[in-house]
């Protein structure tokens, strides 16, 4: 008698040990009672009835999903390999696990159809100068199809896109090319600037023959410093007259 009730508090103690289950603060357990849905329980100590209750244990935290180089043409014809990062967590255990099979590997395939379907939408030029705006557009149209999930997809960074070696002196051939262009208009735009100068200057001095004849005797002071060589230069007609009437004062 006394074997035997030894034999069954052993046996309830092995029980009560098997049914113990220790969550972290970032786990939760889905609780299945003979097959069907029960409730989440965690973080913490809980129990697990044996041969009854189920659990599958769910991880809280941010998971970062590595996805793989991805072939897209984009809306320009042009192909290019991309890949990219998604950063998503678990926000309804629950649905996680009822709603889909294995919530990492669909995520993980989600997303890289999601990457070639919203990429092959934007022309070449847009994935290399605008990558913030399409990493947006992929994590909503990610984060709206995984919602069902009880997933929530916080962030994507597309990391690399790779161009062929002919696509890549295309671009530095165009790049040489539109630089040259501004360099001309701005040249251009400089000679038209000088010009209209120009032609605001020499309509002054037309309006005022005194500025012209100073402008003259500034010109020959200037070039009076350079002694290597003899300059002669006509004295213009106004100007003779203007020393003649000085002489004529001094007489």
């Amino acid at each position: 008698m006394f074997d035997f009730g030894f034999g069954v508090l052993v046996l309830i103690a092995l029980l009560i040990a098997s049914s113990i289950r220790i969550l972290r603060e970032y786990e939760r357990g889905v609780i299945f009672m003979l097959g069907r849905f029960w409730k989440v329980k965690g973080p913490g100590l809980i129990l697990v009835i044996p041969g009854i209750q189920q659990m599958v244990k769910v991880d809280l935290r941010i998971v970062v999903l590595d996805v793989p180089t991805q072939d897209v043409i984009s809306r320009d014809n042009v192909s290019v390999k991309v890949n990219a990062v998604v950063y998503f967590r678990v926000v309804d255990p629950a649905r996680a696990i009822l709603q889909v099979e294995d919530y990492m590997s669909a995520t993980s395939q989600l997303a890289q159809t999601t990457l070639r379907a919203v990429l092959g939408k934007h022309e070449l030029d847009e994935m290399l100068a605008e990558r913030e705006r399409l990493n947006l557009d992929i994590q909503q149209v990610l984060d709206t199809q995984t919602d069902a999930w009880g997933i929530k997809v916080s962030n994507v960074e597309i990391k690399h896109v790779d161009l062929d070696e002919s696509m890549v002196r295309a671009i530095a051939k165009q790049a040489e090319a539109e630089r040259e262009r501004r360099a001309k208009v701005i040249h251009a735009e400089g000679e038209l600037q000088a010009a209209e100068k120009l032609i605001a200057a020499a309509d002054m001095l037309a309006r005022n023959p005194q500025a012209m004849q100073l402008r003259y005797l500034q010109t020959l002071v200037t070039i009076a410093t350079d002694r290597s060589n003899t300059i002669v230069f006509p004295v213009p007609g106004d100007l003779m007259r203007l020393f003649q009437g000085m002489a004529g004062k001094t007489e």
